[in-house]
C-alpha cells in the first residue's frame, strides 16, 4: 500500500467508514498471521464501531475493517478463520478474582454443589476416603448461610463424624472458616483459648468452641495447612488459566496476591506459558508495628505499575470490613435482628487504616480497600481524603473494592477524589435472598447500584469482576445480572439499577482495562492493540435477554494465539 492509499484509509476510518482497514502505525508489507473474517466485530472503541473482520500480526491487531478489505491482506501463510457471522468481543477482563481456585479441583473438596448439611458431609466423607490418615482436608470458597438449607456453618462434631483421623479446614467465601477437632487440637485451640483481636472462636452454650473461626481467628488454623509444592502450584495456575480462557477471559486482576503467588506467576510468565494477563493486588498482612509496614512498602523500590503486559503490580490490598452476606459489613444502621446495636465488624480502626494508606501512598503504591457496608465506606473515604491532602491520589486510581452497599452521596465523594470502584453484581445471583434476610429488602434492592455509579462516575472509573471463587467466574452470568437484576428464581432486585448491554460489556472491556492503566494496550479491538479477543456462541447484543447468561466462548485468542477452542 503506497502513502496515498494509506492516507485514504485513515481518512475513511476517521469518518466512521468501514470499507477499508485501520492500520497500526508500525504496519508494513508483511502479511498477518491470523485473519478473522465474516463476523460481527464489536470493537468497543470510542465510537462503538462494528466491523466485519480483523487481522492479527505479531501478537497485535494489524487492521480492523470490512470483510473484503481484511481478506485482501492475507498472504499464503495467513490462517483465515471464517466466523460465519459470529460475534467477536475484546478479551474479557475480570477486575477482581482469586483465579488460582479454578485449578484446585484435584486438591480440595468441592462443596459448591452441597444443598444441605448432610450433603456437604457426604462430599467431605467421599474426599476423605481418597486420603491417607493425617492428611489435611481443605475446600475452596463456598457459602453455607446462603447455600445450605439449614443456613448455617458446620460444627466440629459434624466434621469429626466424617473425618475422625484427618484434620479438616474448610474455607468459605471469606471472613469465616470451619475446622474439626483434630485441626483445632493441632492449632492449640480449646475452650480456654482467648479470642484474638478482630476475630473470634464461636462457642456453644457451654462455652466449648464449635469449630467456626471468624476473621483474625482463621490464620491460627490456616497456617498449619501444608503448602503445595512449586510444581503443584504451577499446575494449579496453568489449569486455572485454561478455565478462564474457556469463558473468554484474557486478563484478570488478582484480588489479594501474596509475594509467594507473585513469584509463581512470574515463573509462568517468564516460561512463556501464560495465557491470562495478570495484574496483582499485593496483600501483605498488616503488621502491628507500622515501622514494619513502612519497610514492606519501601521494599526493593518497586511500586504500582512495575511489570509488563503479562504480569504487572497493581497496588496494595487492604481489608477494612466484612461482607453483606456474612453480617460483618460495617453498616450505618444496626442490623435489623441486632440485640446489642450491632453494626458489623471492622478489621482495624479508622486511624490505623489512614496510617496504612498514608505509608503506601508515600512509596507510590496505590491502594485498593475491601469495603462493603456504607459505614465502612464512610470511614474508608475519610482515610483517602486525608491521605490525598498529604500527597495527591488524584489520577492514580485508588479504589474501593466491592462497595456493594455504597450510597449516592458516597459515589460522589469517590468521584471527586478520582477513586475508582470495582464491584461484583454476581454477588446478587445466589446471595440476594441472604442479603434481604440479613439487611431487609430495601437494602437488597440498593445493593451494587450499578446505574447510579455509572451516572455519577462514568464507565471509565468502574470495573466489574466476580470475586471468584466466592461467586461464579462466568462473565456472561455477571453481565446478565447487570442487565436484568434477576436471581435464579427470576426475582428482580433493584430494577432501577439495571444497565444496558453495551454498558455491561464495557465494564468487562474498555473500562476494565483502566484498572491497570492499560487502556492504550487492550480493552478494545483497534489497530496496534494487543490481539486479545473472544468469539461468542451467540450475539450478545441481540440474543433474548434471558439467554445472555447462556452465551459461551467458542474461541479465545490471547496475544494472537488461540488458547481455547470449544
Amino acid at each position: 500500500m503506497n502513502r496515498s492509499a494509506r492516507l485514504l484509509v485513515s481518512c475513511m476510518m476517521a469518518g466512521g467508514v468501514l470499507g477499508q482497514p485501520a492500520w497500526a502505525q508500525q504496519a508494513d508489507r508483511t502479511a498477518p498471521g491470523l485473519v478473522l473474517a465474516g463476523g460481527k466485530i464489536l470493537t468497543m472503541d470510542g465510537r462503538s464501531t462494528v466491523a466485519e473482520a480483523l487481522a492479527i500480526r505479531d501478537g497485535r491487531i494489524l487492521a480492523v475493517g470490512s470483510d473484503a478489505a481484511i481478506r485482501m491482506l492475507a498472504g499464503p501463510q495467513t490462517r483465515v478463520i471464517d466466523l460465519a457471522g459470529r460475534t467477536v468481543l475484546p478479551g474479557l477482563i475480570d477486575t477482581h478474582t482469586h483465579f488460582r481456585a479454578a485449578g484446585l479441583g484435584e486438591y480440595v473438596v468441592n462443596l459448591g454443589a452441597a444443598k444441605n448439611v448432610a450433603g456437604a458431609l457426604e462430599l467431605i466423607k467421599a474426599f476423605v476416603a481418597k486420603k491417607k490418615p493425617g492428611e489435611w482436608i481443605v475446600t475452596g470458597g463456598w457459602h453455607p448461610p446462603s447455600q445450605l438449607a439449614e443456613k448455617r456453618y458446620l460444627t466440629r462434631q459434624e466434621l469429626d463424624s466424617v473425618s475422625p483421623d484427618n484434620p479438616v479446614y474448610l474455607r468459605t467465601v471469606g471472613h469465616f472458616a470451619m475446622a474439626n477437632s483434630l485441626a483445632l487440637k493441632q492449632a492449640g485451640i480449646d475452650r480456654t483459648t482467648s479470642d484474638p483481636v478482630g476475630g473470634s472462636f464461636e462457642r456453644d452454650a457451654s462455652g466449648d468452641v464449635t469449630g467456626v473461626l471468624v476473621e483474625t481467628a482463621i490464620p491460627q488454623v490456616e497456617k498449619l495447612v501444608p503448602a503445595y509444592s512449586e510444581d503443584d502450584e504451577i499446575r494449579q495456575y496453568t489449569i486455572a488459566q485454561k478455565t478462564l480462557n474457556s469463558f473468554g477471559i484474557t486478563s484478570v486482576v488478582e484480588g489479594a496476591t501474596s509475594a509467594h503467588d507473585t513469584r509463581t506467576l512470574e515463573k509462568i510468565a517468564l516460561s512463556g506459558a501464560a495465557t491470562v494477563r495478570v495484574g496483582t493486588m499485593f496483600w501483605p498482612e498488616p503488621p502491628a508495628d507500622l515501622a514494619v509496614w513502612d519497610a514492606i512498602m519501601n521494599g526493593n523500590g518497586t511500586a504500582s505499575g512495575f511489570g509488563d503486559e503479562w504480569l504487572k503490580l497493581g497496588g496494595i490490598k487492604i481489608f477494612y470490613d466484612g461482607g453483606m452476606t456474612l453480617k460483618t459489613a460495617m453498616m450505618r444502621e444496626a442490623y435489623p435482628d441486632s440485640h446489642n446495636d450491632y453494626h458489623g465488624v471492622a478489621q482495624q480502626t479508622p486511624e490505623r487504616l489512614r496510617q496504612l494508606v498514608s505509608i503506601a501512598n508515600k512509596y507510590n503504591w496505590r491502594v485498593g480497600v475491601h469495603v462493603v457496608g456504607d459505614l465502612g465506606i464512610d470511614q474508608v473515604l475519610d482515610a483517602l481524603e486525608a491521605v490525598d491532602k498529604e500527597k495527591s491520589i488524584r489520577d492514580r486510581r485508588f479504589g474501593l473494592i466491592h462497595a456493594s452497599l455504597i450510597r449516592p452521596e458516597q459515589v460522589e465523594r469517590a468521584a471527586k477524589r478520582g477513586v475508582r470502584i470495582d464491584f461484583q453484581n454476581v454477588f446478587m445471583w445466589d446471595k440476594a435472598a441472604t442479603v434481604e434476610r440479613f439487611l431487609g429488602r430495601p437494602t437488597a434492592d440498593r445493593a451494587v447500584p450499578t446505574k447510579t455509579m455509572i451516572d455519577k462516575m462514568g464507565l471509565d472509573n468502574l470495573g466489574a469482576g466476580t470475586d471468584f471463587p466466592v461467586n461464579p467466574i462466568n462473565p456472561f452470568l455477571n453481565m446478565y445480572i447487570m442487565v436484568t437484576r434477576k436471581d435464579p428464581a427470576g426475582q428482580v432486585y433493584g430494577p432501577s439499577e439495571a444497565i444496558s448491554r453495551e454498558q455491561a460489556l464495557r465494564l468487562y472491556t474498555s473500562a476494565a482495562s483502566r484498572y491497570m492503566f492499560e487502556e492504550a494496550q487492550k480493552g478494545t479491538l483497534e489497530a496496534g492493540k494487543l490481539a486479545d479477543l473472544v468469539v461468542l456462541s451467540a450475539d450478545f447484543m441481540s440474543v433474548p435477554e434471558d439467554q445472555i447468561k447462556d452465551i459461551k466462548a467458542e474461541l479465545t485468542v490471547v496475544g494472537g494465539k488461540i488458547v481455547f477452542q470449544r
